[in-house]
């Protein structure tokens, strides 16, 4: 196995996801880590997909792992890799600790194996395992008679196993506190502790950037590089996400799906900032705004937190709104068309810049990417629900009613069509009928946008253009 020393110039990190689920909030979060960490630094991210989980691992959570990660905007330099092709590496491994003596033949079955951890439990200490007394020569010759056994990493039973974590220091593990852990199960599948170490020695890794969940295996991990005799690469454990109540991030959250979101409505920039202030902190803590550059120019291990992160709905909300007001309409427009797409809306406009245009006037009261196929779609298409509050509150009095429909006439007959001169054409008729011109713009508001609340009235008849503004005043009528 090829050896990396902690300090190389061209870290190589990887993002290694078990495709048990689709991919999640925390482990987008790791893998936006990792990427940040190897583009800061000119390295190189490899995709690793553990999927030795042969019960519960699919194919369509590694596609939704991939979609996730593409939707994300997170690219890999190496990969993806996927530990069920490299089962003889594992077992090589094994068999090795095995002649080294660092691992031992396991033949205990399941009630022999919870009676020794019983009788720890009663005596205050981890399991002993009795397999680990049985000669090398005894387990062999078991072996070979056909008898079916695991191998067990033979942990040290005195002294302790210490670390140095980028993020939380030195970290120290008393060895008598745990239990011998199988390296290999009796069915020759490898278990994490051994497949992760065997992968990230194989593949060069030099940086090892995970959830703190991850804190109390990596004492037996580096057993087991002491045990091949390799270098340790950097641990660097990151924060939990917790939601609001301080408890583990769940599905009573909200969604945790990064699809989820996505169908939400979320523009992928944003989640990304987001997602990168969850355990990190830039060195000007005072901007939350950071763009993919800046992130990159910016992420350290130093900034990260020891204490867990908090998953602020509300924030991310904030965060999708200022950046659908930040984007330019021309890159919003491929994600906004996802939208229509789901939503069956042909736009009505004929080139993308009248598009863009519609969107950049829509885009300061939009909070999602839905908006655009949902409470905008008047602006898209003539086929628009009409809000029946705004109906009964706006356009319930037949006076006004009879007089929008009087109005459409006066600007189907406008030689200009303008902001400037659609609203003088409105005011000068509500001044000629003596009435008030809010009347007026509310009830034409409603009729045009199927919303009591949007854009300035005038420049939506502008962008929607003097044939459907007298369109869609005239349907009053019929409604």
């Amino acid at each position: 196995m090829s050896q990396i020393p902690q300090s190389a110039s061209a870290p190589r990190l990887r993002f290694a996801p078990s495709p048990t689920g689709y991919l999640h909030v925390g482990g987008a979060r790791t893998a936006l880590f990792n990427w940040l960490y190897a583009r800061h630094y000119g390295g190189t991210l490899v995709l690793r997909i553990e999927d030795t989980d042969l019960e519960r691992s699919t194919p369509e959570m590694v596609d939704g792992i991939l979609v996730g990660l593409r939707w994300l905007g997170i690219d890999w330099d190496e990969g993806p890799f996927f530990q069920t092709d490299r089962m003889e590496l594992y077992r090589a491994a094994a068999g090795s600790l095995l002649n080294s003596g660092h691992a031992y033949y396991c033949f205990c079955g399941k009630e022999q194996l919870e009676q020794q951890r019983a009788q720890g439990v009663a005596e205050g200490r981890v399991p002993r395992d009795a397999c680990r007394d049985v000669t090398k020569e005894a387990a062999e010759q078991r072996v070979a008679n056909g008898e079916g056994a695991a191998i067990r990493f033979a942990v040290p039973q005195s002294g302790s196993t210490t670390f140095e974590d980028a993020v939380f220091g030195q970290v120290e593990f008393a060895n008598s506190e745990i239990e011998d852990f199988v390296l290999l199960r009796s069915d020759g599948v490898p278990t994490y502790h051994l497949s992760v170490v065997v992968d990230d020695l194989e593949m060069r890794i030099s940086h090892v950037l995970r959830g703190a969940d991850h804190l109390s295996n990596t004492p037996k991990q580096i057993m087991i590089y002491q045990a091949l005799g390799q270098l340790l690469p950097v641990f660097a454990h990151v924060p939990l996400i917790l939601g609001q109540d301080k408890t583990r991030l769940s599905k009573r959250h909200g969604a945790t799906s990064v699809i989820a979101y996505k169908d939400e409505g979320i523009v992928p920039e944003a989640f990304r900032n987001f997602l990168a202030l969850l355990g990190w902190t830039p060195p000007d803590s005072s901007r939350e705004i950071l763009h993919d550059r800046e992130l990159i120019d910016l992420f350290d291990l130093s900034g990260i937190q020891k204490s867990n992160a908090i998953f602020d709905r509300g924030k991310l909300d904030w965060f999708n709104t200022e950046y659908i007001r930040a984007t330019p309409a021309e890159l919003l427009l491929p994600l906004i068309e996802e939208e229509w797409k789901k939503a069956d809306i042909v736009p009505f406009q004929t080139s993308r810049e009248a598009m863009a245009a519609t969107v950049d006037l829509l885009k300061p009261r939009a909070r999602n990417l839905k908006d655009f196929a949902t409470l905008f779609r008047a602006y898209f298409s003539d086929e628009f629900g009409v809000d029946p509050a705004a109906t009964e509150k706006f356009l319930k009095d037949a006076v006004v009613r009879e007089m929008l429909v009087e109005l459409a006439s006066l600007y189907e007959q406008a030689e200009v069509f303008s902001e400037a001169s659609t609203e003088q054409v409105l005011r000068d008729f509500a001044t000629e009928k003596n009435v008030k011109a809010g009347a007026l713009i509310n009830g034409a508001r409603v009729a045009l946008t199927g919303q009591g609340v949007a854009p300035s009235l005038f420049a939506v008849m502008t962008n929607l253009g003097q044939r459907r503004t007298v369109e869609r005043l005239r349907r009053i009528r019929e409604n």
